[in-house]
């Protein structure tokens, strides 16, 4: 069998497993650790607070610091509401393209591992090569910021990660942060032919995001010069809201979901400081002078740092002599390697695939896209071995 059939084949059992994010990903662990084990890969599986997802960290090689990281995560995002031709959860192939959900973001990258782990096993590889698969990447990236924790105290220090989202094998070394918040509107509900008498939750939300909208206009003006980021701003996004019960009653709550995507970190706390200094001082003063109850509470849902490109970089040089990429590209689009970077890792994104397809009905990767990722890592194989 080749290799290539391989992947097809392990990414056919890996989409069968519906990992959405709210689900868990248990079995698509215990069958990557399978596939590892049976390579005599060293294994540490470790589970988060509900018990229903887990990380797997696996190593190949020789022990000791200065290993090479393969990650990946296994979560995906649901598939409610969208109009598939075939079963997301069962891999379909037309036309040299393999669908399903997770295809390119990113199973087919972690299909391409695993098929490969057998060949770095008897390559006799100089360096450790570790395999970092992780979960909830979609909704915080929190299994992989619990991770980067468990190799800190575990004392394991790899020094390059590469990342294998979708970038259709492009060298990316940079991208922007992701930071992700959950606020909540506590009124006071009422009737609506007396709206003085309550604090109506909706309308101090529209305010608040208008508010944000505001800002997000201002934030344009603090581009940085030079920066390649495509917007070059810091952007700010509401993506939903959820409040009230009727025409005729003042909302008695609401909940507004918003992001926001850093080019550089001091604009997240130009937003932070904005908005929060706009709450204080204006909104919760004029819902507690109606109701002591009154209130505005923000969650941080996650806060994801960006990669920082880097002057010097292994990981990138490493990843465009195994690729022949002449130059490296940024993202606006985030994924967990800034995470790895604050970890003390050099680290560069390069997957098969294209983001274009990620969170679309009919999700594909191309067999190309495989067959470029496995090149990639064939060549890994032979640098590693020498």
């Amino acid at each position: 069998m080749s290799m290539l059939a391989r992947t097809r084949d392990i990414l056919g059992e890996l989409i069968g497993f519906p990992t959405i994010s709210s689900d868990g990903n248990l079995e698509l662990i215990a069958y990557a650790a399978a596939v590892l084990s049976e390579s005599g890969a060293q294994l540490s599986i470790s589970r988060d607070e509900t018990g229903a997802k887990a990380n797997l960290f696996a190593t190949i090689g020789p022990p000791g610091d200065g290993g090479i990281v393969l990650s990946g995560h296994t979560d995906v995002v649901p598939v409610d509401g969208q109009d598939w031709a075939s079963d997301p959860f069962v891999m379909a192939e037309r036309d040299g393209r393999l669908f399903g959900r997770g295809a390119c973001d990113m199973k087919g990258f972690i299909a391409a591992c695993l098929a490969m782990a057998p060949a770095f096993a008897e390559a006799g590889l100089k360096r450790p090569l570790h395999f970092a698969f992780t979960y909830d990447e979609e909704i915080g990236c929190f299994g992989a910021r619990a991770l980067v924790e468990e190799l800190a105290k575990a004392e394991i220090r790899p020094s390059v990660a590469i990342i294998g989202e979708p970038t259709e094998m492009r060298v990316i070394e940079g991208h922007k942060g992701c930071y992700e918040y959950t606020t909540e509107f506590t009124g006071l509900d009422g009737h609506a032919s007396q709206p003085e008498r309550g604090v109506n939750a909706v309308e101090y939300a529209a305010r608040y995001i208008g508010r944000l909208m505001d800002l997000g206009e201002e934030l344009k003006s603090r581009a940085p010069a030079g920066t390649r980021f495509e917007p070059p701003w810091t952007t700010v996004q509401v993506g939903r809201i959820n409040g009230g019960a009727a025409r005729n009653v003042i909302a008695g709550t609401c909940e507004v979901e918003w992001e926001m995507r850093p080019v550089q970190k001091s604009d997240a706390e130009f937003v932070k400081s904005s908005i929060g200094a706009y709450v204080d001082g204006v909104l919760r003063p004029a819902m507690k002078a109606v109701s002591a109850s009154a209130d505005i509470v923000t969650h941080t849902i996650g806060e994801v740092e960006g990669l920082q490109v880097a002057t010097e970089s292994e990981a990138r040089e490493i990843v465009s002599e195994l690729t022949g990429a002449t130059d490296a590209d940024v993202v606006a689009f985030g994924t967990e390697a800034g995470l790895f970077q604050m970890a003390g890792m050099s680290a560069v994104i390069c997957g098969p695939g294209s983001i274009a397809q990620a969170h679309k009905p009919d999700e594909y990767i191309a067999l190309d896209q495989l067959q470029a990722c496995l090149d990639m890592l064939d060549k890994l194989k032979a640098k590693m071995s020498r």
